[in-house]
């Protein structure tokens, strides 16, 4: 690793991190603007009770002094407090308890949508304006257009409800394979224009046909140039994709009842569950923020050619 490369590397990690408290901060500080509280809402509550309860989380304090108490206890000890509604657990712990389940739906989702969309898109290439390109075309068009929480409901009315072939309930292994394809569809649909388009460019490009006039055979050429150079657009999305994933699997687990961080998160919400609020959005920001990270880094390993400023 050169000079260079390092620095774009260490310049790429301080600014994930003043992202990442960009992100903080924003939430902080948005979320105590809007009006009510965690404890407004429990019933039968006297206000000295709840004052009691603002005491002992530390809520009664000045806006700036939580502020700061809450910034030093994330660095110093990574503790995001305890949770203001399911009393007696961490804030961490929901989080990793959540991310067992989405992460295992996530990364299958994600790895059945690269795999799955690199063949059709290279399929779909190589049989430009053939029947089969066309059809692809059609059905990756009809997902990308199609928002995750109408395809969740659509799969779950007709494969769940009407033909009863599997689970609604995404807590069993077989209820979470609806999620799965829910989420991987559109990726996958993603991926697969990305690579025909890539395809078609490379292609295109002089040592392809350098190659073929050598007498390269047909195989080596598409597997050898135009998939290794095709797929670096597909890298640059692959490692936000991750993170699109979990994130975007707050409504699909909602929809199917995965005990995942997304339902954690929208629960959060609706309970006005501060510490909680907080920490999940820290911890998908900070996802979010590495894979674009990783995925930059990626651009060198696949193709050396490119040099970071």
């Amino acid at each position: 690793m050169n000079t260079k490369t390092l620095f774009y590397i260490l310049k790429r990690i301080v600014l994930a991190i003043a992202t990442i408290w960009v992100v903080i901060s924003i939430t902080f500080f948005l979320m105590h603007a809007v009006p009510g509280g965690p404890f407004i809402g429990e019933k039968a509550i006297s206000k000295e009770a709840q004052a009691a309860l603002e005491a002992k989380y530390g809520l009664d304090k000045p806006l700036l002094e939580q502020y700061t108490t809450y910034l030093g206890d994330i660095v110093t000890k990574f503790d995001f407090g305890p949770s203001l509604k399911q009393r007696g657990r961490s804030v961490i712990n929901i989080i990793l308890t959540g991310m067992k389940t989405s992460a295992k739906l996530g990364l299958i989702a994600a790895a059945g949508a690269a795999v799955s969309g690199i063949i059709l898109g290279a399929v779909a290439a190589l049989r430009r304006n053939k029947f089969i390109d066309k059809v692809i075309m059609v059905i990756t068009t009809a997902f990308v257009s199609m928002p995750s929480f109408i395809m969740g409901s659509l799969l779950l009315i007709l494969i769940s409800v009407n033909l009863k072939w599997l689970p609604a309930n995404g807590s069993t292994t077989q209820g979470l394979i609806l999620p799965v394809i829910t989420l991987m569809l559109y990726p996958l649909a993603y991926i697969t224009r990305l690579t025909r388009s890539s395809m078609l460019d490379v292609l295109g490009q002089d040592y392809i046909r350098t190659a073929r006039a050598k007498g390269v055979s047909g195989r080596n050429v598409i597997y050898g140039h135009a998939v290794k150079n095709a797929l670096i657009p597909v890298i640059t999305y692959i490692g936000p994709m991750l993170a699109f994933i979990v994130t975007g699997s707050m409504v699909v687990e909602q929809i199917f009842a995965v005990p995942g961080i997304g339902r954690q998160f929208i629960s959060s919400i609706t309970n006005r569950d501060y510490t909680m609020i907080m920490g999940t959005t820290i911890f998908l920001a900070s996802l979010i923020v590495i894979m674009n990270l990783i995925s930059d880094i990626l651009y060198k390993v696949v193709d050396p050619r490119i040099e970071f400023d």
